[in-house]
């Protein structure tokens, strides 16, 4: 039997939400072990006049422990 834990990390990216999806999980897996998956929670933008200058995203990152 496995056990999971589950980290929410919020990760941003002037490019686009998957930019910042992928940018997200690069930095989980660098810290966290045995990363399994990921949820993307929630996903703003920041505008400026009428442009988008940065898409953000909330992730909830589930990774197994080690026995």
């Amino acid at each position: 039997m496995s056990v999971a834990r589950v980290t929410e990390i919020i990760s941003s990216s002037s490019k686009s939400f998957d930019d910042a999806i992928n940018k997200g999980i690069k930095r989980a897996t660098k810290t966290l072990d045995n990363v399994k998956g990921a949820w993307v929670q929630d996903q703003k933008c920041v505008i400026k006049g009428s442009k988008v200058t940065e898409y953000r995203v909330t992730l909830k990152v589930t990774f197994v422990l080690k026995d």
